[in-house]
């Protein structure tokens, strides 16, 4: 009797489901469109380089490889560690709020499967969420 191989499954098959790498590419594209666009966005638009070219880049390979896809983020770039790369930023409750209001949106011009946008924005939150460093200040009292 001939054993079997043992195939590992893909524990993250979003890629596939999404449309590859030039689904995430245009993902990856309304994201810094929505960016430019949308006014809650100024403050983590200015977190940017006013050139995206690389930072595009950066989030196409790490999206692919997040998704199930290439390992060419940690290839190129070693593990995420993306509470360590994005600490030079104050990134509070408001500041995960507009990236996923850009991220909600693009996913929305790019991701026809209702499901799987559904999937998609709440691991979205859930790494959003994770990245914050700092706590939302308080609103100024009157007195």
């Amino acid at each position: 009797m001939q054993a079997l191989p043992i195939l590992a499954a893909n524990p993250n098959p979003h890629y596939e489901r999404f449309g590859g790498q030039a689904a995430v590419v245009k993902l990856v594209q309304a994201f810094y469109a929505a960016m430019d666009t949308l006014p809650e966005a100024r403050t983590i638009r200015a977190m940017h380089a006013p050139d995206l070219r690389a930072t595009q880049a950066v989030l196409v390979n790490y999206l692919a490889e997040w998704m199930g896809g290439p390992k060419a983020y940690s290839a190129d770039r070693g593990p995420p560690m993306l509470r360590r790369r994005h600490h030079p930023f104050d990134i509070d409750d408001a500041a995960r709020d507009a990236w996923m209001a850009c991220m909600r949106q693009a996913l929305h011009e790019t991701c026809a499967d209702s499901a799987l946008n559904a999937e998609l924005e709440q691991a979205f939150f859930k790494i959003a969420t994770h990245i914050r460093n700092t706590e939302t200040p308080s609103p100024p009292r009157s007195l």
